[in-house]
C-alpha cells in the first residue's frame, strides 16, 4: 500500500509553569512547544516537534505544497527538495527549524507505515539509554541552585548541569562559589557539567575554567558565541575540560566548520533545529569520523532515537524546563527512572499526542 501526504497542520501551546527562569543571557515567561501533525490519505499522522511559533507561516505557504501528494517515506528526497527552496530565505535559523520540525514528523510517519520505531529503523537496538539532568539556573539563588542539584542525585542521576554566568556573566568568582558549593554538596562520583550559554569571551572563559579546575568538571558548553569558532578552539586548546557546543549550529556544514575549527569534543547539535532526523544521521556519522562524542541537545524524547544507533554516544539531556509542557502534549510522555530513558517500544517515535489538548489550547491563528 502506498501512501501519500495529504494535510499538514501546525500547532503552538506554551505553560507559564518556568515563569522567571533564566541563564546568563535569556530570561523564560512560559514553557512553549510547537508541534507539526502530518497526515496521509490512509489515516496516519506523523507529529514532529519543536520550541518555535515563528516556523508556522514557512511550514504553510512554502513547505506544505513541496509535502502535498509525496510519499513520506521518501526523507531524503523531501528534505534536500524543502532545502532547496528555503535557501534563499536562510539556510541557518527559523527556515532550518521548520525544514526540522517537518522532518522529525516524516520520520514518525515512516515508522508508522513500516511498523517500526525510529532507532530500530536507524540501525539501533537499545532502548535503555542514559540521560542527565539539566537546570541549575543562574536565576537561582545558591540555596535554590543546591536543593535542585541534590534533587537530580536522589533522582539517580550520574551527571547533573548547571548554569554559569550569573550577572549576564560579570560576577565569575560568584560563579566559582556556586560551582565549588555543587561539587562540595554532591560529592566526588557525580559528574558535573558547566553551562555558560556563549556569555563569555575566549580569554574569560580560560580563566574561568582554570578556577574550577579542581571541581573535576565533566563539560564545558558554550562558553563563548556559538559562531565563534576560533574562540572556541582558543579554548579547546587551553584547558583540561572537554568543550562541548552545537545546539546553535545547523546542518552537517555547521558540523563541519565546528570539526575544520577543533572547536569540539562533545557533539551537541539538535534534531529539532539543525535539520531533523535526516540531517542528524548524518551528524553522527562525522562525530565518529571524529571520534568525537555525541550528545544531543535537550529535546531527549526525539533524540533517544538517534542515541541508540550511535556507538559514540555520550547521554541524552533530560531539560527539566520542560516538564510540564511535555507532559500536557504527550500522553505516553517517557520520564528516566534512575537516569534511565526507556524507548518505547511503538512505531514511529513512540509518542502519543494529546491532539485535543494541543487543538483546544492552540495559540496560532
Amino acid at each position: 500500500m502506498t501512501h501519500k501526504i495529504a494535510d499538514v497542520n501546525v500547532f503552538y501551546v506554551s505553560t507559564s509553569d518556568c515563569a522567571g527562569v533564566g541563564d546568563s543571557t535569556l530570561r523564560y515567561d512560559k514553557a512553549c512547544m510547537a508541534v507539526v501533525e502530518i497526515r496521509t490519505d490512509s489515516g496516519l499522522s506523523g507529529y514532529g516537534i519543536t520550541i518555535k511559533d515563528e516556523i508556522a507561516g514557512l511550514i504553510r505557504n512554502t513547505i506544505k505544497p513541496i509535502l502535498m501528494g509525496k510519499d513520506p517515506v521518501n526523507t531524503e528526497d523531501i528534505w534536500q527538495e524543502m532545502f532547496l527552496n528555503i535557501r534563499g530565505s536562510g539556510r541557518k535559523g527559523l527556515s532550518l527549524v521548520a525544514i526540522s520540525v517537518v522532518d522529525i514528523a516524516l520520520w514518525d510517519l515512516k515508522g508508522k507505515i513500516l511498523g517500526l520505531p525510529v532507532h530500530r529503523l536507524l540501525g539501533g537496538g537499545k532502548r535503555f539509554i542514559p540521560t542527565y539532568a539539566s537546570g541549575g539556573w543562574t536565576s537561582y539563588t545558591l540555596d535554590e541552585l543546591l536543593a535542585e542539584m541534590k534533587s537530580f542525585v536522589d533522582l539517580g542521576y550520574s551527571t547533573i548541569k548547571m548554569k554559569v554566568g550569573v550577572e549576564l556573566g560579570r560576577n565569575i568568582k560568584e560563579d566559582s562559589r556556586r560551582v565549588h558549593a555543587v561539587r562540595d554538596m554532591v560529592g566526588p562520583d557525580i559528574d558535573i557539567i558547566i553551562d555558560a550559554n556563549n556569555v563569555w569571551d575566549s580569554g574569560t572563559a580560560v580563566r574561568f575554567a582554570e578556577m574550577v579546575r579542581d571541581c573535576d568538571i565533566a563539560a564545558f558548553e558554550e562558553p563563548v558565541c556559538a559562531d565563534d569558532i576560533p574562540g572556541l578552539g582558543r579554548i579547546r586548546s587551553s584547558i583540561n575540560i572537554p568543550v562541548a557546543t552545537g545546539e546553535h549550529e545547523y546542518t552537517k556544514y555547521g558540523m563541519r566548520d565546528l570539526l575544520a575549527g577543533k572547536a569540539v569534543d562533545i557533539v551537541q547539535l539538535d534534531a529539532t533545529k539543525a535539520g531533523g532526523i535526516t540531517e542528524m544521521v548524518k551528524v553522527s556519522a562525522m562525530c565518529q569520523a571524529w571520534n568525537l562524542l555525541f550528545a544531543p541537545h535537550c529535546f531527549e524524547i526525539v533524540h533517544m532515537h538517534l542515541l541508540s544507533a550511535a556507538p559514540n554516544a555520550f547521554k541524552l539531556e533530560k531539560l527539566f524546563l520542560f516538564n510540564g509542557i511535555m507532559r500536557r502534549c504527550i500522553k505516553n510522555y517517557p520520564e528516566p527512572v534512575n537516569g534511565i530513558l526507556e524507548i518505547p517500544d511503538l512505531p514511529g517515535m513512540g509518542l502519543e499526542f494529546d491532539m485535543e489538548w494541543i487543538m483546544q489550547n492552540n495559540e496560532l491563528k
